[in-house]
């Protein structure tokens, strides 16, 4: 596994936490949302079992919608705890990102 790949697998939860909180979505939906902010190599294969795994957690809720075109899909939801989970993702990202970037900064990049 690539460290991008090890990387990303330890903030995609957190991330589709927050596209669904943006507004429903749906499995492929994710996916392609998650390309369109860069993330392209992360698949369809990777994101429903961590979809099983939220719902199972109880930070989201899925429900099966009438598509307008095609067959019903399954939109996702943020629960109350989902919520809180997005918030408390949001918060250690934050106390992570600054100290790693300023590591970087001074460390130089070669």
């Amino acid at each position: 596994m690539s460290l991008r790949s090890q990387l990303l697998k330890g903030i995609l939860e957190g991330c589709i936490l927050s596209i669904i909180n943006q507004q429903p979505t749906y499995g492929y939906e994710l996916s392609v949302k998650l390309q369109e902010f860069g993330l392209d190599d992360v698949s369809e294969g990777s994101i429903y079992p961590i979809l099983l795994r939220l719902q199972k957690e109880g930070l989201i809720q899925g429900e099966m919608k009438k598509s307008e075109t095609g067959p019903k899909r399954k939109y996702y939801y943020l629960t109350d705890e989902g919520h809180e989970a997005l918030e408390q993702f949001i918060h250690h990202w934050t106390t992570i990102k600054q100290p790693v970037d300023n590591i970087i900064e001074k460390g130089g990049k070669g």
